[in-house]
């Protein structure tokens, strides 16, 4: 099997292509967790009709934006912030909470550690266990929220687990940590694939606890991360007050604006998507089922975590075989707490999906 080693990221085409020799045209990104479906239907068809809105600079506080968000979240208009995609909103709260030591559930998306590093903070590892299922458990994260920590970020569905903390596991910890004046940041990008999202979204819990804000963004679910559109979520004025201080205005373009008003608002292409990965995350567990050379773990996102069984195999070796395929996957040695034998894929369309099973099944199998 393969010893050379090189780390490729979902948004990494081109250079596979020059790496593999495949036309990154070829090649079906299963690691870069897209919607499938693509783009708004009614997206495409309308936004061209408002291109003269870039001929005018957007309304400052984007109310017409962030009145559409509402709608869609249910969270009151006050709570809403938008930002140039949730990276923004990420390195913003973390600038103004100056985090001196910060609790990151690992393995996680590493976004995070770098913000925290930027502001001169450090950072400090909770990890999920593979005995546990990488499921979170909440006494153990409690008993990590030392006196020292004063910032806590959670990924909710987790990347790359794919595990969920759900609702009144959720409250304990952000109760604990309002006893212990720590904040805690929630990403939830993956939440609105979840077969289960009521039951995940913290979104209720913003109008309890001042001490969290919720972040999401465009990127996958609505299949647009080159709009760069993201919001927050939280019911703290003074917060606020403080981000619109230091925060560049007109940092969404009008035509974002304009695309998140109109993707909010279609109802049908939403539903379509949610049903869809529920019935393409049931058809690859199926199969999965039938694999004896891996272990799949509990999936409320769009994409699955797998471990390899077999110790002559490495994530690496599976990812070179897929992607002479054509398909690219995610290796997943390179999370902390995480080792050489777990990829991670999300959901494509069914052909593709098939596809890559049946290229997993000739190297694990």
């Amino acid at each position: 099997m393969n010893t050379a080693k090189e780390h490729f990221h979902g948004s990494d085409l081109e250079k596979i292509e020059k790496t593999f020799g495949i036309k990154k045209e070829e090649i079906t990104s299963f690691g870069a967790n897209v919607n499938p479906l693509g783009i708004s239907p009614m997206l495409r068809s309308n936004l061209a009709a408002h291109i003269d809105a870039i001929t005018s600079y957007p309304d400052r506080e984007y109310t017409d934006l962030r009145n559409a968000i509402s709608i869609y979240t249910g969270a009151p208009l006050e709570t809403i912030m938008v930002g140039n995609g949730s990276t923004e909103l990420i390195g913003l709260f973390i600038q103004i909470q100056e985090p001196k030591k910060a609790l990151l559930v690992s393995p996680t998306y590493s976004e995070y550690e770098r913000e925290i590093i930027l502001s001169g903070g450090t950072c400090q590892y909770h990890f999920l266990k593979e005995e546990h299922n990488f499921r979170i458990d909440v006494d153990a994260l409690l008993a990590d929220l030392t006196d020292e920590i004063d910032l806590l970020i959670l990924c909710n569905p987790n990347n790359p687990t794919s595990t969920a903390i759900f609702h009144d596991d959720m409250e304990r910890i952000i109760a604990h940590c309002q006893t212990s004046d720590i904040f805690v940041i929630i990403d939830e990008t993956y939440v609105e694939f979840s077969p289960k999202m009521e039951s995940i979204t913290s979104i209720p819990l913003t109008q309890r606890y001042s001490n969290m804000v919720i972040l999401r963004g465009i990127s996958k679910f609505f299949a647009a991360p080159g709009l760069r559109l993201g919001y927050s979520i939280c019911n703290n004025p003074k917060l606020y007050e403080r981000m619109n201080q230091i925060k560049n205005p007109w940092t969404i373009n009008s035509l974002a604006g304009v695309a998140g008003e109109i993707m909010f608002s279609d109802h049908h292409y939403i539903h379509e998507t949610k049903a869809y990965i529920h019935a393409e995350r049931e058809y690859i567990i199926s199969e999965l089922d039938t694999m004896n050379g891996l272990k799949y773990f509990d999936s409320y996102g769009n994409f699955i975590l797998v471990k390899i069984l077999k110790e002559e195999i490495s994530s690496y070796d599976v990812f070179v075989h897929c992607i002479k395929k054509g398909f690219m996957i995610r290796d997943c040695s390179d999370f902390p707490g995480l080792d050489d034998h777990y990829i991670r894929f999300c959901f494509m369309s069914h052909q593709k999906n098939a596809e890559l099973i049946e290229a997993l099944k000739e190297i694990l199998c």
